[in-house]
């Protein structure tokens, strides 16, 4: 299969074809969804809370970023990678924030870096860009900034607001981003947006309209949820699977396997030849017979 480039997203727009992405965090994830025919690949800082355990994305490193990407593209042969830039690599200044993007860029491969926000945060936008580094934007709800947000809240729910958004994206499309990211805001506002701009819009929680959508690996499979059903999922998530309840039975069964003494079974385990037998049988027993 021919990898896609950034251009495809603009194609699919104009030929009126919904995009397709998804998180993943590793490289038997990234596979799988590759091969599925996903179109791109986030590896999103929500692994703040999917995969490190964390409550808010503002935790993930850098670091730890930089090492789930490289394990993303080693599972990634067609689909986008991109990879969000975690809360502080790019708050300091523009300088950093191109260093930290470049990371990226050289380190893990990713074809586009995403990046949260814009007002302020378009300057440094355009300054990643301005180093030949593909952007996606992401506006509405900004995870990284929830507490500015007042929570983890829906966003543009007012004409002001929505007014607001309506600018922010043309910002973001003038500082050249190849697409944005539209995070819970109303459907309505999510199609305003997506009429409005050349670049492809990516919901979540945004409404059909939208040029494309995106959910999380372990919320859309059902690894997210708990297993005594304490977690909530937010409401624009679709599972599609539970596996999560599949995965606990089959570790119930395992160890009930290994109690009862029903595994691993003789097809598990390594014969000896029978001439190699007879040999360490007869070694044995002179390393008995020299026992005190």
């Amino acid at each position: 299969m021919m990898k896609l480039t950034l251009g495809d997203l603009t194609a699919l727009k104009q030929q009126r074809q919904k995009i397709t992405m998804i998180t993943a965090y590793d490289a038997p994830s990234a596979r799988l969804a590759d091969a599925a025919g996903i179109d791109a690949i986030l590896v999103g800082d929500s692994a703040a809370m999917t995969v490190f355990g964390y409550d808010q994305t503002t935790a993930i490193t850098l670091d730890d970023m930089l090492l789930l990407a490289r394990a993303a593209r080693r599972g990634t042969t067609r689909a986008l990678l991109v990879a969000d830039m975690p809360f502080g690599s790019v708050q300091v200044s523009d300088a950093e924030t191109v260093a930290n993007a470049v990371r990226f860029v050289k380190e893990a491969g990713v074809d586009a870096v995403k990046i949260e926000g814009a007002g302020a945060m378009t300057r440094r936008i355009a300054a990643v860009i301005d180093a030949g580094i593909a952007v996606v934007g992401h506006i509405g709800l900004t995870p990284q900034s929830a507490n500015q947000l007042g929570g983890y809240k829906p966003q543009g729910r007012t004409a002001d607001a929505a007014a607001q958004l309506l600018k922010d994206a043309a910002a973001l499309e003038s500082a050249g981003c190849v697409a944005v990211v539209l995070e819970a805001i109303p459907p309505l506002v999510a199609a305003a947006i997506t009429r409005s701009l050349a670049i492809p819009t990516i919901g979540i929680g945004a409404g059909v309209e939208c040029d494309g959508q995106v959910l999380v690996w372990h919320d859309m499979l059902g690894l997210s949820t708990s297993v005594d059903g304490a977690l909530k999922l937010p409401k624009f998530v679709k599972q599609y699977a539970e596996l999560g309840n599949e995965i606990v039975k089959a570790v119930q069964a395992y160890i009930a396997d290994v109690q009862a003494g029903r595994f691993p079974e003789p097809r598990h385990t390594y014969a000896m030849p029978d001439e190699e037998r007879a040999r360490f049988e007869k070694a044995r027993q002179d390393l008995s017979a020299t026992k005190p």
